[in-house]
């Protein structure tokens, strides 16, 4: 008998694999002791009966389970709803740990086969070479490589640090499970395990505040410092093995993968994101990147004890060690301790100069910010490499601590990972009006046509005298866009690897990009000779301006002033596509094919202009907002876009989920490399599926479902509606970021000024989904009805087209998770009305024709039926969910039916109903 008497989950059966299962199981009995000691007997039982009742209710497809439920839902205490939530929410943190440490054995089982396992570095490689192409072919295009994933602090990580913390704690157990441990060993671990289980149901899921802008930088250093900084030497080795296994060369590639960042920099729609919080954001970068490269060197220290008395030293070492010596001298003692190890002797040495610069009172500070940089310290370890290989030891520099401390130097440098700076086009234009009124310049420049803007633009950027007088002042916005170029210029001047791009949201028009520029020449960034020593970067984002953006990018590249910004970043334009905004503007469908027919005209128009350029994807967490697994997306692009070069963003609850464990952070990583990889080789075919009558069917799809999804967002009572049948009103008070939900400045939210993160929220909790799926299926059955043989172009083009296969694939997903049974209980919140009943049954038909659409021209019989993992893993987690989605509803209408006095208990139980379906769904917007 168990000594855990907890929860029968009984997942064995549902086509999870026996690993999954049984730890899926022991997590459920686990959590069921824990919720008896805690909560007692009754809820217990309550969990238990709810839990079988839904489970019943999905097997069945019946009713009948969940009206029962939800009538036991409404006898409860507000005491016994909040344990139900406590211990569903409880669950689905496990079971998370559980799935992705089953992520991590898979792996592992994989790499030990023979053939290596799929979508590797490995793979790759080996794909290359069978191509034919020679080692000297592969190099050139691992140096070409430029990989920057960007870490973004949208709110949609719903966990508190605290709760994530717990689920690190619980995965390292879980992993010590792993194995054959003695019997000891494993109640050991068990009994820790159960510690850390109790824990977790009893800490508070919901903040007490929002955090703070300095909070979400401590969060992004977490990682960047931790699984990533641990990862990224991983994958360069991973490389140099597969290098070595192929090729029979031992080679260590360039930095290939970089860090971006846009936590404590991203203005956009951020008030609090000021000019010193994004001061104080540099610094907190710097001063852990050099902590990290100090505790590498300690350890290189450790490593390299090589002895004059048994080799010696080359003459440059020593050469580099007296002037060291001479600039910055050690203590006597270390000075003596080291005085025959001069591998030593230099590594210490070092740590002593980035010890100064970490020093903010040291009187060194700021004359060794100028003379010791990071390209310096990149310097002093390919001497030292230099020195192992002639002292006769090579293996030390190619498998020692050396090569890892060099890559993780030419990696993150002193900055650890660049900030860019965002802010929205509308603010730039405030602030240089208000500053050409002052000038004299403008009376009124925002009123100007486009071509009169261009014209003052012009001629003030090749004008060298400032526009502000001494001791002029500038309102609140304009104020505070222009000091934010002086932070980007100060920051520059101490490392000119600390600032990447400044990115222009909503850019409409050439004037948009212009203005920046112009702030920037105020602020001493501008010279007509280098132009801004950033990048600027439009950022386009709704359908219009995608359909728009070659066209603009041609005036751009025209433009003689910006001519001279294009020859200061010798020749570079980086572009960024807004995938969150374009889909809540034009619905799935269009929004994908709107981008994927953007980046094409992008990359002619930049070779047009002989540009070379690289596309910024923002992509979200959700398919909502263009998420998915980066290499299928990388893979699914236009041939035309393959530079080597790609950005992307990672955000909330995608960083947890990528970065938490080593493992998964490793495959996250070595999946993008290897799409990059094939993709450059696939680019070098020329094969491209976009003819015979490919776009126009596309394009059919795309008119008609932007049509369908426009006619159920743009209804009157939609809007309302929508608030009264989705948990909204909770999403937009949830403490979970800095950010506010909106866009406006007043009280007063709307559709238009609604983000994208809590539009997609809001419709997953209530398991509709809308924005992941709606408007396909009128866009198929239009295109299946315009012509006879259009089902089998779109089944031929399925098969063999990546960009069409990854789109149906994420619809497939999206309405897979989608659950209409569960959101009919939500469209009831909206008071019964007939209004209310025509929305839910206009998205039930739409669900339905998206649903046959897929099928015919996938050839399945079934949602996923060629992805079985995900769908059973939908399937066991949908009756938990449900009773998740029931206790919302029931709180959702004492909510509305109190008075506001006696609201707050239960808007804290909605917050963590929220974190609750959060967590069973794995996403929140």
């Amino acid at each position: 008998m168990s000594r855990w008497q907890g929860l029968q989950v009984k997942s064995e059966g549902t086509g999870i694999s026996r690993p999954l299962s049984e730890q899926v199981n022991l997590l459920g009995e686990l959590l069921g002791q824990a919720i008896r000691d805690a909560a007692g007997e009754r809820v217990f039982e309550l969990v238990e009966e709810l839990r079988l009742l839904c489970k019943a209710a999905a097997a069945e497809e019946s009713a009948a389970g969940r009206a029962k439920a939800q009538a036991i839902i409404a006898g409860l205490t507000h005491e016994e709803i909040v344990w139900l939530l406590r211990s569903y929410t409880a669950f689905f943190h496990l079971a998370n740990q559980a799935e992705r440490q089953e992520i991590a054995r898979i792996n592992r089982q994989r790499e030990r086969r023979p053939e290596g396992r799929p979508e590797s570095i490995d793979h790759a490689v080996a794909e290359l070479k069978a191509a034919g192409r020679t080692l000297e072919e592969v190099l050139d295009l691992i140096s070409s490589m430029d990989i920057q994933p960007t870490l973004t602090a949208h709110p949609t990580e719903a966990r508190r640090r605290s709760i994530l913390g717990k689920q690190r704690q619980i995965a390292g157990l879980l992993q010590r499970l792993v194995g054959d441990p003695s019997e000891d060993e494993r109640n050991e671990t068990l009994d820790e395990l159960y510690a850390q289980i109790s824990l977790l149901l009893l800490t508070d899921e919901v903040r007490t505040e929002s955090p703070t802008v300095e909070d979400e930088v401590e969060s992004g250093l977490y990682f960047l410092s931790g699984t990533i900084w641990e990862t990224v030497p991983r994958i360069h080795r991973d490389l140099t093995n597969s290098l070595r296994r192929h090729f029979g060369h031992h080679t260590q590639a360039g930095p290939f993968v970089r860090y971006r960042s846009w936590i404590g920099s991203d203005r956009d729609g951020n008030p609090k994101v000021t000019a010193d919080v994004t001061r104080t954001t540099l610094a907190m970068h710097r001063r852990v990147a050099l902590e990290r490269h100090l505790a590498e060197l300690s350890e290189l220290r450790r490593e390299l004890g090589v002895s004059t008395r048994r080799a010696s030293a080359s003459a440059a070492l020593m050469e580099r060690v007296q002037q060291y010596g001479a600039e910055t001298p050690l203590t006597e003692m270390e000075e003596r301790r080291y005085q025959r190890e001069p591998f030593r002797l230099l590594a210490a040495q070092i740590s002593r100069r980035m010890e100064a610069l970490l020093s903010e009172e040291d009187a060194l500070e700021g004359q060794l910010s100028k003379r010791y940089g990071p390209a310096d310290y990149e310097d002093d370890l390919a001497l030292m490499d230099r020195a192992l290989r002639e002292c006769g030891v090579t293996a030390a520099a190619e498998h020692g601590r050396l090569p890892r401390a060099r890559v993780l130097a030419s990696t993150f440098g002193f900055h650890l990972a660049a900030l860019d700076v965002r802010q929205h086009s509308r603010l730039h234009e405030v602030a240089v009006s208000e500053i050409l009124k002052i000038a004299g310049v403008a009376e009124s420049y925002a009123e100007l046509s486009e071509e009169e803007k261009l014209e003052i633009l012009a001629a003030e950027l090749v004008n060298p005298r400032p526009l502000l007088p001494v001791g002029a002042e500038l309102g609140g916005e304009a104020a505070s866009v222009l000091e934010t170029f002086h932070v980007i210029r100060e920051a520059l001047e101490q490392n000119d690897q600390s600032i990447g791009s400044y990115i222009v949201s909503m850019t409409h028009s050439v004037s948009d990009i212009l203005e920046p520029m112009l702030l920037a020449k105020e602020a001493g960034l501008w010279s007509t000779g280098r132009g801004v020593p950033v990048d600027i970067v439009p950022l386009f984002e709704t359908i219009d301006d995608l359909e728009a953006a070659g066209e603009l990018m041609d005036r751009l590249f025209g433009d003689p002033i910006y001519r001279k910004q294009l020859e200061g970043r010798r020749g570079f334009q980086e572009i960024m596509l807004g995938y969150s905004d374009s889909n809540k503007d034009g619905g799935f469908w269009m929004a994908s094919w709107a981008l994927h027919k953007a980046q094409r005209r992008l990359a002619r128009v930049c070779r047009a202009h002989d540009v070379d350029f690289r596309l910024f994807h923002g992509r979200g967490g959700t398919v909502g907002r263009g998420g998915g697994r980066a290499n299928h997306a990388i893979l699914a692009m236009p041939r035309e876009v393959h530079t080597g070069r790609i950005r992307f963003t990672e955000q909330g609850e995608v960083i947890s989920f990528r970065y938490a464990l080593p493992e998964v952070a490793r495959r996250h990583l070595e999946q993008i490399v290897h799409a990059m990889l094939v993709a450059a080789l696939r680019a070098e075919s020329g094969a491209e599926m976009e003819d015979d009558g490919a776009t126009e069917v596309m394009d059919v799809i795309a008119r008609s479902s932007m049509k369908e999804y426009r006619r159920l967002i743009d209804q009157p009572g939609l809007w309302e509606w929508y608030t009264r049948a989705t948990p909204i009103e909770q999403i937009s008070r949830l403490p979970i970021a800095s950010r506010p939900v909106s866009r406006g400045t007043g009280s007063e939210v709307d559709f238009e000024s609604l983000r994208a993160i809590p539009w997609v929220f809001a419709w997953t909790q209530a398991r509709y989904i809308v924005p992941g799926w709606y408007g396909v299926g009128m866009g198929l059955r239009d295109a299946l009805v315009a012509a006879e043989d259009n089902e089998a172009l779109l089944a031929s083009l399925q098969r063999d087209w990546s960009f069409l296969s990854a789109l149906t694939g994420s619809a497939q997903r999206e309405l897979a998770r989608a659950r209409l049974p569960v959101a009919r209980h939500y469209a009831d919140l909206a008071d019964g009305d007939a209004e209310s009943s025509d929305f839910h049954q206009q998205i039930s038909d739409e669900f339905e024709r998206a649903r046959e659409g897929l099928l015919a021209i996938t050839g399945n019989d079934e949602l996923l039926d060629d992805d079985t993992v995900i769908r059973k893993s939908i399937a066991l987690r949908n009756p938990y969910t449900d009773v998740l989605n029931l206790l919302q509803v029931e709180l959702i209408c004492r909510y509305r039916a109190a008075d506001e006095d006696s609201r707050d208990p239960l808007r804290q139980a909605l917050f963590l109903s929220i974190n609750g379906i959060a967590a069973a769904m794995q996403s929140t917007g």
